[in-house]
């Protein structure tokens, strides 16, 4: 790849796909972009990098003495500017395959993976090591609050890299961490989601095992060693491995935690630390982000400076607004062990408050009834949780939906009040009647929710 210089992105605004643009474009390439919708901030981020962005798809966009046409994941057969990449017979890479050849090559890449805890756990690292002066190169699947943009490449010999399951292009339907030459990998834990590519846990442990599995002999791999899952997936590993938890046979033990409402501690390899948040599962994220950290080399005051002063990322259990003695936050927990973990945070952070849990079905697997049984269970652990109406649920064939009814019947089975509430209109007048100050209300989604947060402190005000 290296002799081409005229790129064009098809799908560049989402958020890894402008940053590596932008990095191409500071490296003296000539980038072009498009996309469906060109708006803020990226639109002007790219524009401020002089590249040249049209808004929409067509053949047209790509222009004529393009090198390499890059593809992004979002875009499917039938888009005219994949169509015309195949008709011109032009060169197309998908975004994982340009970043490794441009930007992880011969760098020191650490990828955490994991169904969940993955954004907040590269967040920590990537603020541990640019705090302590090592100027790392990121790419992250949110913002973090300390770092104020998700992706950014640099010259440092570090990049971390939040390491996604999800296949990697329509012509490549590998995981994208794969492509991501991994020196050091966290796997945070590995339970079932994606139901539209992946059948099964197997299939999902599998691809752990393939990342696992380009890890060199020099680099580690830290692993949950409280989830059977995460054990299964580093038997027979090629490359050092290291148990992490909070049980005995972990080989790295978490111990002498200490929640309150303004953060938890803990030690790990006999030094301790404290993390300005709360909650079991934000201590396993600290815990690895600090064993990641010193595998690179970082000192344990290093790294307790990066950790006491990390400010967290955006949508996680982040506080929108307060009105009437209500507080509204915004936590982009859509899995049910994630909506588990998060009313267990909140729980701890607010332990005299009544907990609601305003719920959003929208990503592929929460939409399938496979994860029936499972929501209630966890939507019920609240004091009160709405179920809102499901996005595009005809794309789902009929036998494999998420029966709402049936989902806030078995909440109120569980001991939980629950309901199924159409509209964001009838959600915010629900809460409103049966909301009361000191209450605190989650918003738990993975899209917009028809911004149901302002509509809901502008009511409750």
């Amino acid at each position: 790849m290296s002799d081409k210089n005229k790129f064009h992105f098809t799908g560049i605004c989402g958020t890894a796909m402008g940053a590596v643009a932008a990095a191409m474009k500071q490296r003296g390439f000539t980038v072009t972009g498009s996309d469906s919708s060109v708006y803020p901030p990226m639109s002007d981020f790219l524009r401020d990098q002089g590249i040249t962005l049209t808004e929409g798809y067509a053949e047209e966009n790509i222009p004529a003495d393009t090198d390499v046409v890059i593809i992004g994941n979002a875009i499917s057969r039938g888009n005219p500017e994949a169509e015309a990449a195949l008709d011109r017979k032009l060169l197309y890479h998908s975004l994982p395959e340009v970043m490794k050849e441009f930007f992880l090559r011969g760098k020191r890449n650490f990828v955490v993976s994991g169904t969940h805890g993955k954004t907040t756990t590269s967040s920590m690292l990537a603020w541990i090591f640019k705090s302590a002066g090592r100027n790392p190169g990121y790419m992250i699947g949110g913002l973090p609050k300390n770092l104020g943009c998700g992706a950014h490449f640099t010259d440092s010999e570090f990049n971390v890299l939040e390491g996604d399951e999800y296949d990697t292009a329509f012509f490549d339907k590998r995981s994208k961490f794969l492509h991501y030459l991994p020196e050091c990998v966290v796997v945070n834990n590995v339970e079932f989601d994606h139901a539209d590519i992946y059948n099964n846990i197997e299939e999902i442990k599998l691809t752990f095992r393939r990342l696992l599995n380009v890890v060199p002999r020099a680099g580690h791999a830290y692993v949950n060693g409280d989830e059977q899952n995460c054990l299964d997936v580093a038997i027979k590993a090629p490359c050092p491995v290291t148990t992490v938890g909070f049980g005995e046979n972990c080989a790295l033990r978490i111990e002498n935690v200490s929640y309150d409402t303004g953060g938890s501690s803990f030690t790990l390899g006999g030094e301790s630390y404290s993390v300005p948040m709360t909650g079991e599962f934000n201590v396993r994220n600290a815990a690895m982000a600090v064993a990641a950290a010193t595998f690179a080399g970082l000192t344990p005051n290093e790294i307790r400076a990066g950790l006491e002063t990390f400010d967290g990322v955006a949508r996680r259990q982040e506080l929108k607004g307060e009105a009437n003695g209500i507080k509204v936050f915004d936590d982009f927990a859509h899995h049910p062990t994630a909506i588990r973990l998060a009313v267990q945070s909140l729980r701890q952070r607010h332990p005299d408050s009544r907990l609601w849990v305003l719920f959003e079905p929208r990503s592929n697997t929460t939409r399938r009834a496979v994860f029936q049984t499972e929501l209630a269970e966890s939507l019920a652990l609240a004091d009160f949780s709405v179920v809102a109406a499901i996005p595009d649920l005809h794309k789902i064939p009929e036998n494999d939906r998420l029966n709402p009814d049936k989902l806030s019947a078995d909440i109120a089975r569980l001991g939980g009040t629950g309901w199924y509430l159409p509209d964001v209109e009838t959600i915010v007048a629900k809460v409103k009647e049966v909301a009361k100050p000191g209450d605190i209300v989650a918003v738990l989604s993975n899209g917009g929710f028809g911004g149901i947060h302002q509509k809901l402190l502008a009511a409750l005000a």
